[in-house]
């Protein structure tokens, strides 16, 4: 497993009003995976002595962000309405001290892998077939009911931007919004039996379905928990269990599920595909247009380019952010 680090820049130079205080809810499980049971214990200080980190530097626009209000030094309620509420799945090898980010307010959620595991399929891909990566069909649950709107982001990315522009993005009437690339062959996502067989493509009949990134979505998780969309995912999975219909792991049932059915947000809000393919050594290019945040999808991360000398030439926007000490 590898590690990661995500920066959020959360007061934009550009406002002249107050933005939503910032906490990070990461609904996983976090702190232990599987393989590691044992290391639940205190979720903050209990950690193995193999992993150190170096901290993390001030961000640069930190006295701007109301890190000294009271609300941050003191006790922060979940409840509060003017928080940013952002999601990331972590296990232990992910996960920083609270040392690192001095200036962070978190809340740790653990994530059951026994609550999915048992729907999960084969994949082409043995790291897609991990309980966490489904951590997020669970939000809604995992979250408190107050918690009415949550942005879901993966750890293998770096924002360089105002989130609070990406939580007030306007869902109208969905239930997620997400960046959507239409150019895409939306067909490679499924089997040949699955477009074969009309009760399962015919989901498709009437929706211009496109192919959306599930690393970085916002959620009003009202809608989803009134709809009851945690289901349709799982039967989506255990359709997929009897008849093969896909071959991606836990992408493909957010297509049944919302392709067709996505408020778009900005392209600059998920640079993707900077992972490349590991196997065969690319490296991909930014997409034209502005960036608000930079994404390692794909199976070639950073991390392990970076540590192996064979880094490509956006890998060098990564490594000041990588704080894991046997990096350095």
């Amino acid at each position: 497993m590898g590690y990661a680090f995500f920066r959020l820049l959360l007061c934009s130079h550009d406002h002249d009003y107050p933005l939503p205080l910032f906490q990070s809810f990461p609904p996983a499980e976090a702190i232990r995976s599987s393989h590691l049971d044992g290391f639940l214990g205190n979720p903050i200080t209990d950690l193995p002595d193999r992993f150190c980190f170096r901290k993390a530097a001030v961000f640069h626009n930190a006295d701007k962000c109301g890190f000294r209000d009271n609300r941050i030094s003191g006790k922060t309620d979940v409840c509060d309405p003017s928080l940013v509420h952002v999601a990331i799945t972590l296990d232990v090898e992910y996960l920083r001290v609270r040392s690192t980010f001095p200036q962070l307010k978190f809340k740790v959620y653990y994530f059951d892998p026994e609550i999915v595991r048992n729907l999960i399929s084969t994949s082409v891909r043995q790291a897609l077939e991990q309980p966490l990566n489904y951590a997020r069909n669970y939000l809604a649950d995992l979250l408190e009911p107050c918690v009415r709107r949550v942005i879901y982001l993966d750890s293998d990315l770096v924002v360089v931007d105002d989130i609070a522009k990406l939580w007030t993005t306007n869902l109208g009437s969905r239930t997620i919004g997400a960046p959507e690339y239409c150019h895409a062959n939306f067909t490679k996502y499924f089997t040949a039996s699955f477009w074969l067989n009309l009760k399962f493509s015919g989901t498709f009949s009437g929706r211009k379905s496109c192919y959306f990134n599930t690393g970085v979505m916002v959620i009003d998780l009202a809608k989803w928990r009134r709809v009851g969309y945690t289901k349709r995912i799982e039967r989506w999975m255990e359709i997929q269990k009897s008849d093969r219909i896909y071959e991606l792991g836990s992408l493909p049932p957010f297509l049944l599920v919302f392709a067709g059915h996505v408020a778009p947000i900005e392209h600059r809000w998920n640079q993707h595909g900077l992972g490349g393919d590991n196997g065969r050594g690319s490296c991909r290019n930014l997409h034209p247009g502005s960036v608000s945040l930079l994404h390692w999808s794909g199976s070639g991360k950073p991390w392990l380019r970076i540590d192996s000398k064979q880094p490509c030439p956006l890998d060098a926007l990564w490594a000041p952010y990588d704080l894991y000490g046997h990096s350095h």
